[in-house]
């Protein structure tokens, strides 16, 4: 038996979420919130914080500065029960990251500083401590500029050692979405972009047709698309689940929280279906609290919602396998 459920790589960062600004943010003003919250960012810190939560066993691999942002995270993550036992510890001159989020009403802004994200590497990964587990996740592929030239690599060793693979890209900055990142898909069981990154990925501005076109080149794509849920697309098989209403107080890191619920239950060999309805409704939990991991932080909060809710058990609806056309990249 695995030690993990679950091993990921990547970054532990803070976000600090301001609410109540200005659509239009003119310069040289001092601009004024009415919120504020200081919470773990990063996706892979609020995938892995959640997924222990959810009581998935996780071990997680990031790099840790001596400094105070980087003490924060830590607690955090050790607080929800995640395994840092590998974390890497070695000079950097940049720091913990951080991201400033400006929420307003049905959309947000975001700043980020990687720190040093950019300063992890191949050589600096346990490899045997990754491998020790039933699945790998990854995400921020974007972002990691230390370790992204290696990740067909360390994904080809982890396929070697037996684990499935799920990557969330995350967001280009650039919005390049070049070849290397499609080299890395031959290793991947599962796909976890949001709506937008498949039109973005695949250039296209129709998401079915974009998610049609991707879902050839996937074992597995699973799309997340906010309030409306997430969408499966499995050889000729598509499947669509409803989130959940509730009332929201901002959607940061919703979809790190539903990658969360749909590993949570793919490490267990859940049916899909259940997988997208569990990952929609630890996603919707999510949004019920500042920032990605605070709502998880109540953990008799989370078994009553999953509670009430499972016992409404809304399927997920399985449509017809519509006609494919060849369409290349």
């Amino acid at each position: 038996m695995s030690r993990f459920d679950v091993t990921l790589v990547g970054e532990a960062n803070l976000d600090l979420v301001l609410y109540g600004l200005p659509t239009d943010l003119p310069l040289d003003r001092e601009l004024v919130a009415n919120g504020m919250a200081l919470t773990l960012g990063g996706s892979p810190a609020i995938t892995a914080h959640n997924l222990a939560s959810l009581g998935s066993r996780a071990g997680f691999v990031t790099l840790a500065s001596n400094d105070l942002f980087g003490a924060m995270c830590q607690r955090d993550l050790t607080t929800a029960g995640v395994d840092l036992s590998r974390v890497i510890r070695k000079t950097t001159t940049a720091g913990t990251g951080a991201s400033i989020l400006l929420q307003h009403t049905g959309y947000r802004r975001t700043l980020t500083f990687p720190g040093n994200t950019v300063d992890l590497r191949l050589e600096d990964l346990d490899l045997e401590y990754l491998s020790n587990a039933a699945h790998f996740h990854l995400s921020s592929y974007f972002l990691q500029k230390g370790l992204r030239k290696d990740v067909p690599r360390l994904l080809a060793h982890l396929k070697r050692a037996g684990l499935t693979i799920s990557v969330d890209p995350n967001d280009d900055p650039l919005g390049q979405w070049g070849d290397s990142f499609f080299e890395i898909l031959t290793f991947v069981d599962v796909l976890m972009p949001n709506e937008r990154e498949v039109c973005e990925m695949m250039r296209e501005s129709d998401a079915d047709r974009a998610m049609r076109r991707l879902g050839k080149l996937m074992p597995l794509l699973v799309v997340k698309r906010g309030a409306r849920g997430a969408v499966a697309l499995r050889g000729d098989e598509r499947l669509d689940s409803p989130s959940p209403d509730v009332e929201t107080v901002d959607a940061i890191g919703a979809g790190d929280s539903f990658n969360a619920g749909f590993l949570h239950g793919f490490a267990r060999r859940w049916p899909l279906d259940r997988c997208l309805q569990f990952g929609n409704l630890t996603g919707a939990f999510s949004t019920t609290a500042a920032g990605g991991v605070q709502a998880f932080r109540d953990r008799d909060q989370l078994d009553k919602f999953l509670s009430e809710h499972l016992k409404l058990k809304t399927p997920a609806r399985r449509l017809e396998p519509k006609p494919r056309h060849s369409t290349a990249h």
